[in-house]
């Protein structure tokens, strides 16, 4: 069993060279991500990684594998996934971890997996950087759930190999990382077998697994390398990626943490207060040059590249290790007009592959956003530059209060906001939709009569007319209405917040992802908590002893 005693702070930052699980060939046009899990390299004690099995910390170079690829490495078309180790590609998340994790672990856990699986799909739909699957060997549980997030899946196809999800029969939970919701809405398998599927302790082979639409391919051991060569070949064909260009390196990102506790990176400060979290964003410092040449030359400089890289991170901090802080504020320090010639330098070299990235990047990072289980709330005060991209970060908060006017005891001209086209389709949510399209939905004229208001700098009246922000205090209030909003808020129950944030977030149609985070996410996230799966005579607990688990048979 993991260990009482506090969990040390994750940190989601790191590079190839500190890998423990994961290997990266590189030979363009193919890269080989190969899956070699340390069993001693977990990040608590109490378990090892036995069987290619994973937790957070796999993950988490994962994560920075799939990214370091899509910047770095713009000549790789296609990434092979594949196992390291003779008899298994993956047997899934560590059942030891999983049984002595607190649920808060668990949650947090499940839904970051989530997020790299979805960062990988999102590579193979917008990046032309396209994923296979080459399953020489058994991939069961949250194994299969990554092979499922691929483009293709070969399975070898000697007697031996199955593919399974096999939650249900072993564990008394359910495939938590999108594995069902993965089968019917990506791979279309009828719900009936796909019920009978995941009932199967042993999964499915070769031709069953064929036939049941649960891989793409299978091959014999004597050609499986072939094949999978093959195959590699005929996906790097269709991408649209470059094919002599130079990546942008991602070096270590820097971070600085203070006495007190508080997080400084390039262009975002996060102090803390109680349950309190205030995060400043801050625009450009410089001018981009016209050239594009002498823009990727900055690299991991570039401005917008920078401050999501410390937003995505501080994110991924807050989730994992500030659990009691439950309201994040944002506040923005810059020159509007500079954050706005950026954005609109950005638009006008979207078609270059490294611009791309940091649009797809900057999509992602806001999807984290939406994401968070926490009370999100932007102030907007003289001296804010909440404009173009940034803009989008007002928008996905619950609530926005903009200062009408300036302050008494300050120079600065008062606040603004601006719409550009960052926020009409760039950067959509999981539901598909814009954050001005989630925040209007229902009303048919309101695209339209935004779309007039491009460019333009909205005062604190003019935004609360056209609906773009919640209050608009004036000086003389402002400052009581922000108190009593976070003394409001800290007085409701954490978890009423959560689900009424959740529920109020994603209006709209319902995709994959949102399914994937919504509803299979909320109901991993009670059966983590039922004695079924995590009593004393659970699964979980009882998983690997011999004993059988005994279930409360009441349906609730």
């Amino acid at each position: 069993m993991m260990s009482d005693s506090p969990a040390p702070a994750l940190d989601f930052r790191t590079e190839p060279a500190a890998y423990r699980h994961w290997r990266l060939h590189i030979a363009a046009p193919v890269a080989e991500l190969i899956l070699d899990v340390d069993e001693s390299a977990g990040t608590a004690p109490g378990y090892e990684l036995k069987q290619n099995s994973y937790d957070i910390g796999v993950d988490i170079e994962l994560a920075d594998a799939v990214q370091r690829l899509r910047f770095e490495q713009p000549n790789v078309h296609v990434v092979i996934l594949r196992s390291g180790k003779a008899n298994i590609f993956c047997a899934g998340a560590n059942i030891r971890m999983l049984a002595g994790a607190t649920h808060v672990h668990k949650v947090n856990f499940c839904k970051f997996t989530n997020e790299t699986r979805n960062a990988l799909e999102d590579a193979s739909a917008y990046s032309g950087q396209r994923y296979l699957a080459a399953l020489g060997s058994t991939a069961a549980g949250g194994g299969y759930e990554l092979a499922l997030a691929t483009d293709h899946l070969l399975l070898i196809d000697d007697g031996n190999a199955a593919v399974s999800l096999p939650e249900v029969p072993l564990l008394a939970v359910l495939p938590g990382t999108g594995g069902l919701t993965r089968l019917t809405d990506k791979r279309f398998v009828r719900r009936d077998i796909a019920d009978v599927f995941c009932t199967l302790e042993e999964g499915a082979r070769g031709a069953r697994a064929l036939a049941w639409g649960l891989v793409d391919e299978i091959a014999p051991r004597s050609q499986f390398d072939a094949s999978v060569r093959a195959r590699a070949e005929m996906m790097a064909a269709q991408s649209d990626r470059p094919v002599n260009a130079v990546g942008i390196a991602l070096p270590p990102l820097r971070r600085q943490t203070d006495p007190n506790g508080d997080l400084h990176y390039p262009f975002l400060d996060v102090r803390f207060a109680g349950a309190t979290a205030a995060l400043t964003l801050s625009g450009p410092g410089d001018e981009l040059p016209d050239d594009p040449a002498e823009v990727h030359a900055q690299g991991a400089g570039i401005w917008l590249l920078a401050l999501l890289r410390a937003l995505d991170d501080a994110l991924l901090h807050l989730r994992a290790n500030a659990s009691t802080v439950g309201t994040l504020i944002f506040r923005s320090s810059g020159d509007v007009a500079r954050v706005l010639r950026h954005d609109a330098w950005l638009d006008a070299h979207a078609s270059l592959w490294w611009v791309r990235e940091i649009q797809l990047f900057a999509k992602r990072t806001l999807k984290r956003l939406d994401m968070t289980s926490r009370t999100l709330a932007a102030l907007i005060e003289p001296g804010s530059c909440f404009a173009g991209v940034l803009a989008e970060i007002a928008f996905a908060v619950d609530r926005s209060y903009m200062l009408d006017g300036g302050r008494v005891d300050s120079n600065l001209p008062p606040a603004t906001i601006t719409l550009t086209k960052s926020s009409f389709g760039t950067l959509p949510m999981s539901n598909g939709l814009t954050r001005l399209q989630t925040r209007f939905y229902g009303h048919d004229n309101a695209a339209a009569r935004l779309g007039k208001l491009v460019g333009e700098a909205l005062d604190a009246q003019q935004a609360l007319a056209a609906g773009l922000i919640t209050f608009a205090p004036d000086d003389i209030d402002w400052d009581d209405e922000i108190r009593m909003f976070m003394e409001e808020r800290a007085s409701f129950s954490a978890d009423a917040l959560t689900a009424l944030e959740a529920n109020l977030r994603f209006v709209g149609p319902e995709t994959m992802e949102t399914k994937i985070f919504a509803r299979l996410s909320a109901w991993q996230n009670w059966v983590f908590q039922r004695p079924n799966a995590v009593g004393d005579q659970g699964a979980l607990k009882r998983y690997g002893t011999g004993q059988r688990p005994t279930f409360d048979k009441t349906r609730v």
